[in-house]
């Protein structure tokens, strides 16, 4: 599903971002990125989603090559992923039900395939109730969770979650997790950047940790943290 071969990113300020970088997630995988501040989690983010290029090196994604796809086709590549960040990115003056669709109609999808879609995945992320509610009127918790909905409603292949977790309380963190983790199971496949050490030890997922751009450790069975 992702593979970065010996990637390395020079910013023009001269910060040498990832060094050498190689790491491999198949398809299906739950896998936690952490790391100190600093590490390059956020560049290895915007490497995944085509926002930037590397310097070096070469990063398949869905058996795409990121590196030399094209920017037109960038767009529909973005498609295929879902998006979940920690600010929530929530449209303050639609309510739930619209912000879900609105990923869906800027695609162009059809209406009845929307009135289905939505509820669908409203009721997977326990907010059936919630349709009609504007953002400022739900706890950072159901924000996160109408984001979450959001990034599932083109059922993506692959779920990027940055920090998901920073703005809400450490009970609800879990809940998110968890919700997470059941996606997962569903087959998407999941990567999540945290700083959490917690939520890390609590779930049996994949851990792979970056300092000074590069991995200085990968632990396939979860649980272990380096920082």
């Amino acid at each position: 599903m992702i593979e970065f071969v010996n990637v390395s990113k020079v910013y023009k300020t001269g910060t040498h971002a990832l060094n050498h970088f190689n790491v491999s997630i198949d398809r299906g995988e739950f896998v936690f990125v952490v790391g100190p501040s600093g590490a390059g989690k956020s560049t290895f983010i915007k490497l995944l989603m085509r926002e930037e290029k590397p310097t070096s090196g070469e990063i398949y994604v869905n058996g795409q090559n990121l590196v030399k796809l094209r920017r037109r086709k960038v767009p529909y590549f973005r498609r295929t992923l879902g998006v979940v960040f920690q600010d929530f990115r929530l449209i303050p003056n639609m309510n739930v039900y619209d912000n879900i669709a609105f990923a869906l109609r800027v695609t162009n999808v059809p209406s009845k395939d929307i009135r289905s879609r939505v509820p669908y995945i409203l009721g997977l992320v326990g907010l059936s109730g919630k349709a009609k509610s504007l953002p400022e009127h739900l706890s950072g918790g159901e924000q996160q969770r109408v984001a979450l909905a959001r990034a599932l409603v083109n059922n993506p292949s692959l779920i990027i979650a940055d920090e998901p977790t920073g703005n809400i309380d450490p009970e609800l963190s879990f809940e998110i997790v968890d919700l997470l983790s059941e996606i997962n199971k569903c087959g998407t496949t999941v990567v999540m950047v945290t700083h959490a050490h917690n939520l890390v030890a609590e779930f049996n997922h994949r851990v792979i940790a970056i300092d000074e751009g590069t991995v200085i450790s990968d632990n396939k069975n979860g649980g272990y943290y380096v920082e």
